[in-house]
């Protein structure tokens, strides 16, 4: 029970801390922190959760990294799925907090703002291509488990994995933010989408298999190619 509960604070934090970013921004204009604010909100958010609660779930925060490191050897499959609930429902408390903030601007539409939403197509910040937009997902989630699985290996340097896993998901958000609005992140993308509530819904699809996919990918990568075997 202390697993899951931290598994979904942790969830909670980091959709908080990431879309609240973006959500804030875009609602209070001045603050005007741009891309890479957002991208730092995301690393910083995740490497203080891993400090604070990795020792207790393993600070998976997100469906795709939970399959990621199951198909990598390296979680129970017998835990995925409460996991990826209580993921999920920390994502959805977080995206319930930040629609409550963000409504009390008079004027405020979460469908209209897009609520810090992935998307593709005419809603890609970039106006990215769905293909684009998959193939994105897919290799940054892979690079991601690739991180994560090299940074928590017994050979790595102890107690330095959160800071590498945070940088990692930064650097990912400014690569991708322009392509999707980066999500890696299942439990981050429905957060958000629940509240849009229109072309987020429709689009979610996207955002749950490209970066299973992509997690699995990197999964087998470290497994196969780069885990020193017992």
């Amino acid at each position: 029970m202390q697993r899951l509960v931290a598994e979904g604070v942790g969830t909670f934090v980091l959709v908080l801390g990431g879309c609240g970013s973006a959500v804030l921004a875009a609602t209070f204009p001045q603050v005007g922190i741009g891309f890479a604010g957002v991208a730092l909100a995301f690393g910083l958010t995740v490497l203080v959760m891993a400090f604070a609660v990795g020792h207790i779930s393993g600070s998976h925060f997100n469906p795709a990294v939970t399959i990621g490191l199951t198909v990598g050897g390296r979680f129970p499959a017998a835990q995925v799925i409460p996991y990826i609930i209580v993921q999920l429902i920390g994502a959805a408390a977080a995206g319930g907090v930040l629609y409550l903030i963000a409504s009390g601007k008079p004027g405020f539409d979460a469908a209209a703002s897009g609520f810090a939403s992935n998307g593709y197509g005419e809603h890609s910040p970039g106006g990215f291509s769905l293909h684009a937009g998959m193939i994105c997902e897919t290799v940054m989630t892979a690079i991601f488990l690739v991180v994560i699985m090299g940074a928590t290996d017994k050979r790595a340097p102890a107690g330095f994995a959160p800071i590498a896993i945070g940088l990692a998901l930064t650097l990912i958000h400014l690569v991708s933010i322009p392509v999707t609005n980066t999500s890696v992140n299942p439990a981050r993308s429905t957060g958000v989408a629940i509240f849009q509530g229109g072309w987020a819904l429709q689009q979610l699809w996207m955002f749950w298999l490209m970066p299973i996919i992509g997690a699995a990918i990197g999964g087998v990568i470290y497994r196969v190619l780069l885990e020193k075997a017992e």
